[in-house]
């Protein structure tokens, strides 16, 4: 049996959208809100880890590190962008969209990380 390809990403998250997260059985990520056009998972850990401490914790009380795997042939469609620097590498997925790529997720999403 040949398994698809697929890519790992990781999400920074706040105790909220972690909530969500866990209320779809560990398998979607909640709709963006109307302030949020975009979902930007990232390509690496150090820089999900970055956000969840430096951004969420002081934002929420608390962050976390999600990681989950997404088919390849999805991604394919989106570029990788450069969010302030070329080890802040992200892609944006167009908040109408969030479904599809909920639905190319491979896998459950993990935490792999905490911040309280």
């Amino acid at each position: 049996m040949t398994t698809a390809p697929t890519v790992t990403l990781w999400r920074p998250v706040g105790p909220k959208e972690l909530a969500l997260i866990r209320e779809s059985g560990m398998s979607a990520f909640p709709p963006r809100l109307p302030e949020q056009p975009i979902f930007y998972p990232v390509t690496t850990e150090a820089y999900a880890i970055k956000i969840a401490r430096d951004w969420n914790v002081p934002a929420s009380g608390s962050g976390y590190v999600t990681r989950f795997e997404v088919s390849k042939a999805f991604l394919d469609k989106y570029d990788v962008q450069v969010a302030g620097g070329r080890e802040y590498r992200e892609y944006w997925i167009p908040a109408e969209e969030l479904p599809a790529f909920n639905a190319a997720i491979v896998g459950e999403i993990e935490v792999i990380a905490s911040f309280p």
